[in-house]
């Protein structure tokens, strides 16, 4: 959980300015442990603690905070994307009755068998989504 000042740094650190709109999002999304939320979660919740901002700020938000490191961003299916404030190397499960994207803990997965990267590239990550269903 971080205070304000702490966001404020973070935010400073990784090159943002820390306008009233980010760090009332970024309380929000921070102050809650790890989690997974798409745009439209994060709005409500803005909504519903006055926080004045557009479905649009939102988005812009979670995609600056993204792109400074902040987040890491799970695209399910093309039509929706997650962010997930834990951006260490993870992978998770995907419920899709629910709708709800969860954590596996990387010490339980293993891949193997993967394809040596083309010239000049190196794998960067290896993003893992094994979906769910209720039996």
């Amino acid at each position: 959980m971080e205070n304000r000042k702490q966001l404020v740094e973070k935010l400073r650190a990784v090159g943002l300015r820390p306008t009233l709109q980010r760090i009332a999002l970024g309380e929000l999304l921070f102050s809650k442990g790890d989690r997974h939320l798409c745009a439209e979660d994060l709005h409500a919740e803005a909504r519903a603690a006055h926080v004045p901002v557009s479905l649009a700020t939102v988005y812009n938000t979670l995609n600056q905070f993204k792109a400074a490191g902040l987040l890491r961003e799970i695209a399910i299916e093309g039509d929706r994307s997650y962010f997930d404030t834990n951006t260490s190397n993870h992978y998770h499960f995907f419920d899709d009755e629910k709708r709800q994207l969860m954590d596996i803990e990387i010490g339980e997965l293993t891949v193997m068998g993967l394809p040596e990267a083309p010239e000049g590239k190196v794998i960067d990550r290896i993003d893992v989504i094994v979906r769910l269903r209720d039996a």
